[in-house]
């Protein structure tokens, strides 16, 4: 066995159909992460995107980054900047949502987002907006001064 070899890191990063979709406001992404989450459990458990865009706000492409519980769900920054690096996004926009049906952002939300905001701006990646979301309303956290 030889033990001194270094494993080899492959990153891979496809865009399946060049999306051409623009993104001008929180009621634009809004639209595009209603369509990446599942309706059936926007009232039953948290699940947090990524929605990665270019310098002209294009999108580049939308990330799962995680699905959990009722009332919580795990962020890990690192995911999220390791795609924005991949795709060579410029900006990127969040959104969650709460089950719940509260909109109203809890210390956590405003914790994980302070802490992406600190990670993208060392990486010159701008952090658009925040959304949480429910069954039928939303709210944004650049709209309501958050960010």
């Amino acid at each position: 066995m030889n033990f001194n070899i270094v494993n080899e890191i492959k990153l891979t990063y496809t865009r399946k159909g060049n999306s051409e979709k623009i993104i001008t406001s929180s009621r634009d992404a809004v639209k595009v992460f209603r369509q990446h989450f599942d309706s059936d459990e926007m009232d039953y458990r948290e699940s947090f995107y990524a929605l990665y865009l270019n310098q002209a706000n294009k999108v580049l492409g939308i990330k799962k980054i995680s699905e959990c519980g009722i009332a919580s769900t795990v962020v890990d920054v690192r995911i999220i900047m390791q795609a924005a690096l991949l795709c060579n996004a410029t900006s990127l926009i969040l959104a969650h949502n709460h089950p719940s049906g509260n909109l109203k952002p809890s210390a956590e939300d405003l914790k994980v987002t302070e802490n992406i905001k600190s990670a993208s701006e060392f990486l010159n990646i701008k952090l658009l907006d925040h959304c949480i979301l429910t069954s039928t309303h939303y709210i944004s956290f650049a709209d309501d001064g958050h960010l």
